[in-house]
């Protein structure tokens, strides 16, 4: 009797130990009044993103998921999309050595521009008191434009980032990239111009 009531509780435990473990993620997005929630988008790689190879379309691939419970539609193979939907990330590692001297991380900080309005200023810090060696952070961050591919205008933009220890699940691209898709683009459009924190 008490395997079946500690089962579950143990369960219960490492589902709850697993949802903390996944830091929170910060979003900001612009969007013109009223942009569209659906049509036929093809989701395609965003000039200057620095790898489009099995990352990318990790990323590509979360993003076009996220769309699709928006309320877009993927295109057919071979069929002209009416939206293009541009993704790019980047991930920056950050040494144990870019530690204060105190043996505490140091606060790290993001900032850009995306797209035609661009904006910055998107922060994000944390401070971590670690026993013995401090590992080093991964600063993992996607944009996304929604373009209308008769004119080229873009009717809606995001950026969102998350900073995880290196080594932990939360650092993984496949999980980053579904946390970061489903963060950035649930809700959407979101508030346009307000950078929120997702947990």
């Amino acid at each position: 009797m008490l395997k079946k009531t500690l089962l579950p509780s143990l369960l219960a435990l490492g589902l709850s130990a697993c949802a903390t473990a996944i830091p929170p993620v910060e979003v900001t997005r612009f969007h013109i009044d009223n942009p569209v929630r659906s049509g036929t988008v093809a989701v395609e790689e965003m000039a200057g993103n620095p790898d489009v190879g099995l990352e990318f379309r990790t990323y590509a691939a979360a993003v076009d998921q996220e769309l699709q419970r928006a309320g877009f539609t993927a295109a057919g193979e071979g069929a002209k999309s009416e939206y293009v939907a541009l993704v790019g990330f980047r991930r920056t590692f950050r040494e144990a050595n870019d530690y204060g001297n105190n043996g505490k991380p140091v606060s790290v900080g993001m900032g850009g521009a995306v797209g035609s309005r661009g904006y910055s200023g998107l922060g994000l810090g944390i401070g971590i008191n670690l026993s013995g060696k401090p590992k080093g952070q991964v600063v993992t961050e996607l944009q996304v434009q929604i373009r209308r591919r008769a004119d080229s205008t873009t009717i809606w933009e995001g950026r969102a980032q998350t900073l995880a220890r290196e080594g932990t699940p939360a650092a993984q691209p496949g999980l980053a990239a579904q946390k970061l898709a489903a963060a950035l683009i649930g809700g959407y459009p979101g508030e346009s111009g307000r950078t929120i924190t997702v947990k």
